[in-house]
């Protein structure tokens, strides 16, 4: 825009009402977040781009702009994409919201009010949340070494948000158990946690020994010494894989063997999970890994949980199953 343009606009911004200087306001912030999104899907092309189709590094060439994004052409294939083909927020729109929206869920809000404040469709909020997580349950550490602890938590089965061939009645939001104590209205997790602080956990169909066996073989070093809290499946489980097992037994108020060896961690982990579940009043059975990777993000992260690092998760922008494999 031209200076004299400008001082013309300037003089202007005096004629405006309150309410039309706040749309101006929103506008420009709105504009700064565009900006800011699209800086950073463009950064997935920096670091080396292949085709998402055929998978060729060789030959690909800008080929123009659709919606803000440059479009790239792979020379081996003819196909056209741009950084977010293959992604998770492939095809959705509202960029200038994405960080907006972020924000809500750095804050932990529900997708209702995160709907509200974001002005859109409580439906579009529910896709953009399980969107931008749908890789964060895939950042899980791969090893764990030294002395690794282990424990399950239990989550009621919830069929939240679905509307038919519910295996049973509907109940309240989150609800409570038919039954006292473990059942098959539980679902079982089981969180793995070394003293660095690298986590994983599974969601597992049963606590027996050929499903946790199947979770430990490919995490647990062969030299790491596996904590548990007695658990007989983790025992069983430890001998199979050939694991140094050190039992903690709790029930009988040992808390720590020499000095060394105990569940602590792993426990305060979990307690930290599920009063951290509770706000959102029960999540659906189907989506529980997303809301534990969700909550690995959080762990992660030396500072609060920022709208910037959540995107960048789901743009894969983040080096964190690097650093946990070395």
């Amino acid at each position: 825009m031209e200076s004299k343009a400008f001082k013309e606009l300037l003089a202007e911004l005096d004629k405006l009402t309150p309410q039309q200087k706040k749309e101006i306001e929103e506008q420009l912030h709105r504009h700064d977040d565009i900006q800011t999104v699209i800086a950073l899907i463009e950064k997935r092309m920096d670091t080396g781009s292949s085709c998402p189709k055929c998978g060729s590094s060789t030959k690909i060439i800008r080929w123009g702009l659709s919606a803000g994004l440059q479009r790239y052409r792979c020379g081996e294939c003819k196909a056209t994409f741009n950084a977010l083909t293959g992604t998770p927020l492939a095809r959705l729109r509202h960029k200038g919201k994405w960080l907006s929206y972020t924000q809500q869920m750095a804050d932990n809000q529900s997708i209702r009010k995160s709907a509200h404040i974001c002005s859109v469709h409580r439906n579009t909020s529910f896709r953009w949340r399980h969107r931008f997580l749908a890789l964060s349950n895939e950042q899980k550490a791969t090893s764990l070494t030294g002395i690794a602890e282990a424990d399950e938590a239990f989550f009621l089965e919830s069929f939240k948000g679905k509307k038919r061939g519910m295996p049973r009645a509907a109940r309240k939001r989150g609800g409570k158990a038919t039954k006292r104590g473990l059942s098959s209205e539980q679902t079982p997790v089981l969180i793995c946690r070394d003293r660095t602080g690298c986590t994983a956990d599974f969601v597992l169909k049963k606590i027996d020994k050929e499903n946790l066996s199947a979770a430990l073989k490919p995490l647990i070093a062969t030299d790491a010494i596996l904590c548990s809290d007695g658990e007989k499946a983790l025992a069983a489980a430890a001998r199979e894989l050939g694991i140094i097992h050190r039992p903690v037994n709790l029930s009988a108020g040992i808390r720590v063997i020499g000095k060394v060896y105990h569940v602590q961690n792993v426990n305060a982990y979990g307690s930290r999970l599920k009063q951290w579940m509770r706000q959102f009043h029960g999540v659906a059975t189907r989506y529980l890994e997303n809301y534990l990777g969700w909550r690995r993000m959080i762990e992660r992260q030396t500072e609060a949980l920022s709208p910037q690092s959540i995107l960048s998760t789901a743009l894969r922008l983040n080096n964190y199953q690097q650093s946990m494999m070395t």
